[in-house]
């Protein structure tokens, strides 16, 4: 192959690519383009200085990435209002035509993927990254190149930022999973996380295998003389970007509405998911003038579809037991396909709502699956019924070790500490890490120790002995030895940590903080009026701790003596913005969220796991969700972590201390 040769042959393999992955429409076979790029592959070895940087032979990087860094978006990423339904329309319309007259609207599908940042310079891609907190995100520029619909070049040489959805089509999505149910991996639970957690894999080899897809949806910054978003998207589509096809320009909210049922209809023929329409004004002048609030563009929102909803019958209802002895009903139902997804299960939640719904065996039923939400069901088609229909009885047995149930109404339970489901899962729970953090003991090893007979019940791990794991199949003696000193170092656990791996119902990380504060590890001599009175415990958490003490308390006892809980140091917290006050955190941090939360209490904060009107901060990260919607509707300091580290004077974890462009109301940077 000559020089001319090989530049020939690799503008051929782009337009092969361009038009399988971008335009849908393949141009030649998988060997013909596998025996070109070989030859392609064969000259760059032979002839390294003469390597086109372009070539789709240097999408894939040969070693695999130590971490992902953090990098600065030139303008924020902002997230979306969410409209729900003609009259929050109307109103939305309304609210910038009353002003601005007769506004076109941009229409656009809503992909349900992961948002990508992609900064062009001088015509190359130059930097990708993700969303973070609109502000900050991480550098994925390597496994953003393996992406085939994403150029390495465009003809344009000023500096610029595309904006889009890095999804994966249902099809592949279902292979991926096919995959990883052969090598005995956990599945993706949908196509928007499979398509998150292959844009982060620090090997690109493996993001390259996802076939992710880029699906560009607006531009950040940018010196573009071009007065309309409709516009500039065909501007992008035409510089080699994938083109969604299904756009409208709308002049008024019917026809919004109209162009919405439209594109409802159409979603299950697109190859990935959508959830909802992308409503923006066309407009840029327009865009300007009307500007942001603290967290969205006032010009621009996101229709959502209503929640995917199919009939399909019950077959039958089953019983799980919980490591709290809660039995919970589950129905299985005739298996029924939502977007993709096979639902064969759905949760009950409990006998009442049985009751409540008149469910019966047999009946029709609507199911409901939206996004990651448990598939449950939400109507029952009475009037369909034959007469054959079996009435649900409440249980009287447990289903595992079949003693009588304690039936509290809402809640049915096994207090039978014996029974095989509570052990197990209870010293699972008891291990794990925001428990006793035992390592080594995960859910195969309870289970074989169980299965042995070594281990009936919690207090039973402290007196095993070497010569009985020796005893076990694939133990050998520096496993072994590894996780007799791992329960060792157990002992003399934190208070709160002890309290936590108890497994009393409805009490966490941050209840079982609050009772440990407030008594120590005495917590199961407290009266119901002083818990009663601590923040955050309710009714239903305090006669949860008084039943598990009543019918535990020998168990506690034991195990206290077993373990040596420390008390809680009483420490004075110097002055600072946090002292004494109450503080969320939500969404993917620089550090595990753990970390930000132990600075908290080390600044003396109370750390709450919900935001209410007695919050104070929330402190907020990518994919803050509905607990920052809950701070801005209360009114709540809103914080990001950088802005945080900066209040404490703590080191930014290796990044710049950044701060948001845009500021709540209440912000302590106003």
């Amino acid at each position: 192959m000559t020089q001319t040769e090989y530049k020939t042959a690799v503008e051929q393999l782009k337009k092969y690519a361009y038009h399988y992955y971008v335009l849908d429409d393949p141009i030649t076979t998988d060997e013909e383009y596998d025996i070109l790029y070989h030859h392609v592959v064969a000259y760059e070895s032979a002839n390294a200085n003469e390597i086109i940087p372009d070539s789709p032979t240097q999408r894939v990087g040969d070693q695999p990435q130590d971490k992902f860094d953090k990098a600065n978006h030139l303008s924020r990423m902002w997230s979306l209002e969410d409209l729900f339904n003609k009259e929050e329309l109307d109103k939305w319309v309304e609210r910038i035509t009353k002003v601005y007259g007769d506004v076109k609207f941009y229409s656009e599908p809503k992909f349900d993927g992961a948002s990508l940042n992609l900064i062009y310079d001088e015509g190359r891609l130059v930097q990708a990254i993700t969303r973070g907190d609109g502000t900050l995100g991480e550098d994925v520029t390597q496994n953003a190149k393996t992406i085939q619909s994403i150029p390495l070049t465009i003809d344009y040489k000023g500096r610029i930022e595309i904006r889009g959805e890095v999804v994966i089509f249902k099809e592949d999505f279902e292979k991926i999973n096919e995959e990883r149910l052969k090598s005995g991996e956990s599945l993706f639970a949908n196509p928007r996380n499979a398509a998150a957690g292959s844009l982060r894999q620090l090997d690109t080899r493996i993001t390259a295998s996802r076939r992710l897809v880029f699906m560009p949806y607006g531009i950040g910054a940018n010196s573009l003389e071009i007065g309309n978003l409709s516009e500039r998207m065909a501007w992008v589509y035409g510089l080699g970007f994938r083109n969604p096809h299904m756009t409208h320009i709308c002049v008024s909210a019917d026809e919004i509405e109209t162009f919405y049922h439209e594109m409802r209809i159409a979603r299950d023929d697109f190859a990935m998911l959508l959830d909802g329409m992308v409503i923006k004004v066309d407009s840029i002048a327009v865009q300007d003038e009307l500007g942001y609030t603290v967290k969205n563009p006032r010009w621009a929102a996101a229709y959502k579809f209503p929640a995917i909803e199919k009939l399909t019958r019950l077959k039958e209802v089953i019983l799980q037991v919980g490591r709290s002895g809660v039995v919970t009903p589950v129905a299985i139902v005739e298996p029924v396909d939502i977007e993709g997804v096979t639902v064969e299960r759905s949760t009950l939640h409990n006998f009442d709502e049985i009751e409540r719904k008149d469910l019966r065996i047999g009946d029709k039923v609507i199911i409901l699956r939206s996004g990651d939400v448990i598939p449950k069901i939400v109507k029952v088609i009475t009037a369909d019924r034959n007469g054959s229909e079996i009435e649900i009885q409440r249980p009287h047995n447990c289903p595992v070790c079949n003693s009588e149930l304690l039936d509290e109404g809402a809640l049915i339970k096994c207090q039978n500490l014996d029974c095989e489901a509570r052990v197990v899962n209870s010293i699972i729970y008891f291990a794990s890490k925001p428990c006793l953090n035992i390592d080594g003991l995960g859910d195969k090893i309870v289970l074989a120790l169980h299965e042995a007979g070594l281990i009936r019940e919690l207090i039973d791990l402290f007196g095993l002995t070497l010569e009985q794991l020796l005893s076990l199949e694939g133990f050998k003696e520096k496993k072994s030895q590894n996780l007799l000193d791992a329960i060792q170092a157990a002992r003399g656990c934190e208070c709160w940590r002890f309290i936590n791996a108890l497994g009393i119902e409805h009490i966490g990380e941050v209840a079982s903080k609050t009772l440990c504060s407030a008594f120590g590890t005495a917590f199961d001599t407290a009266q119901r009026e002083d818990i009663l009175a601590l923040e955050g415990f309710g009714v239903e958490m305090v006669e949860s701790v008084l039943e598990f003490v009543r019918v535990n308390g020998l168990k506690i006892n034991t195990l206290r003596e077993a373990l040596s809980p420390v008390e809680p140091v009483k420490r004075v917290a110097v002055e600072n913005p946090f002292k004494d006050k109450t503080v969320v955190v939500t969404g993917a941090m620089s550090v595990p969220r753990d970390t930000i939360k132990a600075m908290l209490e080390e600044l003396g904060a109370k750390v709450a796991s919900s935001v209410s009107k007695k919050s104070d901060f929330v402190i907020y990260g990518e994919d803050a969700g509905s607990k920052y919607d809950k701070a801005v509707e209360l009114g709540i300091a809103l914080l990001t972590e950088s802005e945080f580290r900066q209040l404490t004077s703590l080191p930014d974890s290796g990044t710049p201390a950044q701060s948001s462009s845009i500021k709540p109301k209440n912000s302590l940077f106003d």
